[in-house]
C-alpha cells in the first residue's frame, strides 16, 4: 500500500493519497480543489487516481472531489448517510449534462481500490453526514485495519467542533444536540483495537477544532488515554460542557464553503490568470468597490497604500484573514511580488474566492502617485501614547482577539469582536469615534485596522498589542 499526506499549511487541512501498487490504483481522501498536485503525486509514483471519497461536507475549504471527477474521472465517494440538509446536490450535475460515477455511502458500506478496503463508519457531531474509513491493505495479507481517516471526527489532541452547525452555518438550536451526538459517537471508538492509527484531516491551527496536536497523526490507543476532549466523556453533560467551551470564532467563509461544497463548487479546470497591471493601472479601479488585496509587510502598506486597500501579509493566516475580510463575490486584485503568486492564487481558490482579475508587482506600486492620486496611510501609537489616549477618553478600544483571550485580560472600556467576524458586526461599531485597535502581539489588529478604515471608521493600531500593553503596565 501506497499512503501520502499531502498537508496544506496555512489552512491545516490534510488530505490523504491511498493507492494499490499492485494494481496501481489510488484515491484521494478529501482533496483540496487544486487538484493537479494529487494528480501529480500519484503519476510520480506510478498510480492513477481512479476515485475521490470525502468524510464530510466540509466548512473550512472548497472540496476538490469535483474537479477530480471532472479531470481524471475519478468516481466519488460521499455520505448519504446526513438529512436533506445534508445531502450533496451536485453529483447529477455534470458539466456537459448527465451525473458523475458515484456511490453514497452508509454506515457498513466498504468499497475497494485495488486490494485495499475502505469500510465507512458513521460518525455524526461534528456534522451530521460524517462518515470515517477503516483501511485494510488485504494485498499485504492483512485481516484488520493499519489506519482510520478519520476526517474532523478525531484529531490529535482534540475532537472536531459540534457548534459549526450553529456558529458558522447559522442553524438556531443545532450547539447543544450537536454536541450530545458527538458524545455517543464516541462510543464507537470502543470497538476500535488501539494500534489503528488515526490519519486527521486537521492539524494545529486548524479552526475545526480548539486545541488540535501538531504531530501530525496518532493512534486510537493514545487518544484514548490522553485526549482531553475523550477523557471529559465521563458524562454526557461534563463532556457537552467541555467541548462546547472556548471554541474559537469561525471565520466568515465557512458558512459559503458549507453551501457550496453541498450543492458543487464551480470547476476550474486550471487556475485563475490574473492580468498583470502597472500601479499607476490601479488609478482606474475603485478600491472601495473591488476587493485590492495588498501582501506586503504591515509597515510597508502603513506607510503607503492605494487608498481603500485591505492589508493581507503573507502568513500562514492568509486564507483566513482574507476569507475573513473578502466576498466571494468580489472582485479581487493583487498588489504581491511575482514569486509569491500562484501560491496566493492557490490560497485564495481553496476558500471560494475565484474572481482574481488582476495583479500589480508590490515594487511598482509608487507608480500610483501622482498629481491627483496619493497613497494613503494609517495611524500607529504606542502603548504609552494609546494610555494617554485612553486616559482622555479620545478614543473607543476595539479587541479584535478571541473571545477566550479577551477573558484573561484586556484594555480598559474594550469592546471585544474576533478580527474573522468583524465584517458580520459592524452595527456593534461605534461610529464617529476614533477606534485604538488592538490584539495580542498587533498583527490582527493591523489586518482589522485597515478593514475598517475601507468600510469608513476612524481608526488607529496600538503597535506590539496587548504584550506591549502588559510590558508597560508592569513597568508601573
Amino acid at each position: 500500500m501506497f499512503m501520502r499526506m499531502v498537508y496544506d499549511e496555512n489552512l491545516a487541512q490534510a488530505a490523504y493519497l491511498i493507492g494499490c501498487q499492485k494494481t496501481g490504483e489510488a484515491v484521494i481522501i478529501d482533496p483540496e480543489r487544486d487538484v493537479d498536485r494529487y494528480i501529480k503525486l500519484a503519476a510520480e509514483n506510478e498510480l492513477r487516481i481512479v476515485a475521490t471519497a470525502e468524510t464530510h461536507i466540509h466548512a473550512d475549504f472548497v472540496s476538490g472531489s469535483r474537479e477530480l471527477a471532472e479531470e481524471v474521472g475519478a468516481h466519488v465517494f460521499v455520505s448519504d448517510e446526513g438529512d436533506a440538509n445534508w445531502k450533496y446536490e451536485w453529483l447529477d450535475q455534470k458539466v456537459g449534462g448527465g451525473s458523475y460515477e458515484h456511490t453514497l455511502l452508509y454506515d457498513g458500506d466498504s468499497f475497494h481500490i485495488g486490494n485495499i478496503e475502505l469500510k465507512v463508519i458513521h460518525t455524526p457531531g461534528h456534522t451530521p453526514e460524517h462518515i470515517v474509513f477503516m483501511i485494510t491493505d488485504h494485498g499485504s495479507g492483512a485481516t484488520e485495519p493499519i489506519a482510520m481517516a478519520s476526517g474532523d471526527f478525531v484529531f490529535v489532541g482534540d475532537l472536531g467542533r459540534p457548534d459549526l452547525l450553529e456558529s458558522a452555518a447559522g442553524i438556531s438550536g443545532m450547539m447543544d444536540p450537536s454536541a450530545r451526538t458527538l458524545y455517543a459517537t464516541t462510543k464507537k471508538l470502543d470497538d476500535i483495537p488501539d494500534f489503528v492509527q488515526i490519519w486527521p484531516a486537521h492539524g494545529a491551527g486548524s479552526a475545526c477544532g480548539k486545541a488540535l496536536g501538531a504531530v501530525p497523526m496518532s493512534t486510537v490507543g493514545y487518544e484514548r488515554r490522553f485526549n482531553p476532549a475523550l477523557l471529559a466523556a465521563t458524562s454526557e453533560q461534563n463532556f457537552v460542557d467541555f467541548i462546547l467551551e472556548g471554541q474559537p470564532e469561525p471565520p466568515m467563509y465557512f458558512a459559503n464553503m458549507k453551501r457550496d461544497n453541498k450543492i458543487g463548487p464551480p470547476v476550474l479546470g486550471d487556475l485563475p490568470r490574473p492580468v498583470k497591471m502597472s500601479g499607476a493601472d490601479l488609478r482606474a479601479l475603485d478600491a472601495k468597490r473591488v476587493a485590492l488585496v495588498d501582501t506586503r509587510p504591515w509597515e510597508a502598506f502603513r506607510a503607503g497604500h492605494v487608498p481603500g486597500a485591505m492589508s493581507f501579509p503573507l502568513m500562514t493566516t492568509f486564507n483566513t484573514n482574507v476569507g475573513s475580510m473578502v466576498e466571494d463575490t468580489d472582485e479581487i486584485y493583487l498588489v504581491i511580488a511575482p514569486e509569491h503568486l500562484e501560491d496566493a492564487i492557490r490560497d485564495l481558490i481553496r476558500i471560494g474566492l475565484d474572481r482574481i482579475r488582476g495583479w500589480v508587482d508590490a515594487s511598482e506600486i509608487e507608480q500610483y502617485s501622482d498629481s491627483e492620486h496619493g497613497l494613503a496611510s494609517i495611524a500607529q501609537v504606542d502603548a504609552a501614547e494609546a494610555a494617554g489616549m485612553i486616559d482622555a477618553g479620545e478614543v473607543q478600544v476595539l479587541d479584535v482577539r478571541r473571545m477566550t483571550e479577551f477573558a484573561c485580560g484586556h484594555l480598559p472600556g474594550a469592546i471585544n469582536i474576533a478580527h474573522t467576524r468583524l465584517a458580520c458586526r459592524l452595527d456593534e461599531i461605534p461610529e464617529n469615534t476614533r477606534l485604538l485597535v488592538n490584539c495580542h502581539s498587533g498583527v490582527r489588529s493591523a489586518i482589522s485596522a485597515a478593514y475598517l478604515q475601507r468600510r469608513g471608521f476612524q481608526v488607529v493600531n496600538l503597535e506590539g498589542g496587548h504584550l506591549a500593553w502588559q510590558q508597560l503596565s508592569s513597568r508601573g
